[in-house]
């Protein structure tokens, strides 16, 4: 692979090759910086289209399923976040597992994991009852109008029966897509984009600064739209992949579920330090899903030292499931004005759990959407930089 990174340029530009020297192991990594990936939007598979807080490209987890692992293997991620690895994986044939201590996590991914039956879905979208009679939060028709709150009112309803089919586990899914957003296609009033809800507090100040009210939004006709959209690159018949996926709600480092040296990839990107603060941002699909936030022991590290230590445990984890030979692509990041490199911190704990370094890939990326929302400059603060570190068990 270090032969095919030096000699990169698929996308017109050399590959920058230099070393990253890690203190305590007393070892240089070889670091590749190029753009080895695609940063144009909607790029990849329709079905990737959900938007989540600080996900990557459906294109990185690519890279590595199709160089490091053949069909029908195994490839993991243990903090799976809205799916894009297992989902990827599944359209490449491979074994999908994943897991992450918010069950919103698997409500955004397993629908996604199997072909949709698209009948099954329309019909029972067309047949559910969404007039509601109870009392509606009424701090949130700042988002929404008061006949949408109602309607979605009654889906949240709905959705808090113990079993749900594969049909309504699929509308939840989009429903909680749509919660909030900065178009029409979104059933509340603009807001900030879909991947984070801004408090009740701040949307009062967006509708005041607009002169904007919320509209009726048709609910229904908005995940059938969602839907449809999500359903344009499938192919009405044929399996994803081959085997059963395994989704998992709990802490990664602690997965007695996983059989040891199964896996042969893992492809992950763990919470930055305070960076992202996964409770606030999701607080509302986290209301509509009936999730207690405040129970899940999502671990927020305020320290470089607190996050390493965690992340040790982590990876002592992954090892242990890891099969001989198997491959472990861990995503960071450049925080805190970039002055502090994630990777600085991922090699010792990767090591120390037994893992070898092998290199670092840097992938250079252009705007997103999200940092253009934001008002961040390109490359500025690590915003649009992708740095893998890639580990093997020996």
């Amino acid at each position: 692979m270090i032969g095919e990174l030096k000699n990169f340029h698929d996308f017109g530009t050399e590959t920058v090759c230099s070393e990253t020297f890690c203190d305590p192991l007393h070892l240089a990594v070889p670091t590749f910086t190029n753009e080895f990936w695609t940063a144009r939007q909607r790029a990849a598979h329709s079905l990737h289209e959900i938007s989540y807080r600080a996900c990557f490209k459906p294109q990185l987890p690519r890279f590595f399923i199709e160089r490091l692992t053949s069909p029908g293997e195994t490839v993991y991620d243990p903090f799976m976040g809205r799916g894009t690895t297992l989902v990827e994986s599944a359209l490449l044939g491979r074994v999908p597992f994943g897991c992450d201590v918010n069950p919103l996590s698997s409500m955004l991914t397993r629908p996604r994991l199997a072909e949709p039956d698209r009948t099954a879905v329309e019909e029972r979208l067309r047949s559910l009852d969404l007039q509601f009679t109870g009392d509606v939060p009424e701090d949130l028709l700042v988002f929404y109008h008061p006949d949408t709150l109602r309607e979605l009112c009654a889906l949240r309803k709905h959705f808090s029966r113990p079993r749900l089919s594969p049909a309504d586990e699929w509308i939840r899914m989009v429903a909680l897509n749509r919660l909030t957003g900065h178009s029409a296609g979104f059933f509340s009033v603009y807001t900030l984009p879909p991947n984070q809800a801004v408090s009740v507090d701040s949307q009062r100040k967006i509708n005041a600064k607009r002169h904007q009210v919320p509209e009726y939004r048709n609910v229904k006709e908005l995940i059938l739209r969602k839907s449809r959209s999500l359903w344009k690159d499938c192919a009405e018949t044929s399996p994803f992949f081959i085997g059963e996926p395994l989704l998992l709600v709990r802490s990664c480092d602690q997965t007695p579920e996983i059989r040891p040296d199964s896996v042969s990839l893992i492809v992950t990107s763990p919470p930055f330090l305070d960076v992202v603060d996964y409770k606030q941002d999701n607080w509302l699909r986290n209301w509509f899903a009936s999730i207690d936030a405040d129970s899940l022991p999502i671990t927020i590290e305020h320290t470089p030292d607190g996050w390493q230590k965690a992340m040790t445990n982590v990876f002592r984890e992954l090892y242990r499931v890891l099969r001989p030979g198997g491959w472990l692509a861990f995503e960071v990041g450049e925080i805190r004005g970039g002055k502090l490199h994630m990777e600085d911190l991922v090699l010792p704990a990767g090591a120390s759990a037994g893992l070898t370094p092998v290199l670092i890939l840097v992938n250079a990326q252009e705007f997103t959407k999200t940092s253009q929302c934001w008002g961040v400059d390109n490359h500025a603060k690590g915003t649009n930089t992708n740095r893998i570190v890639l580990f093997r068990k020996a």
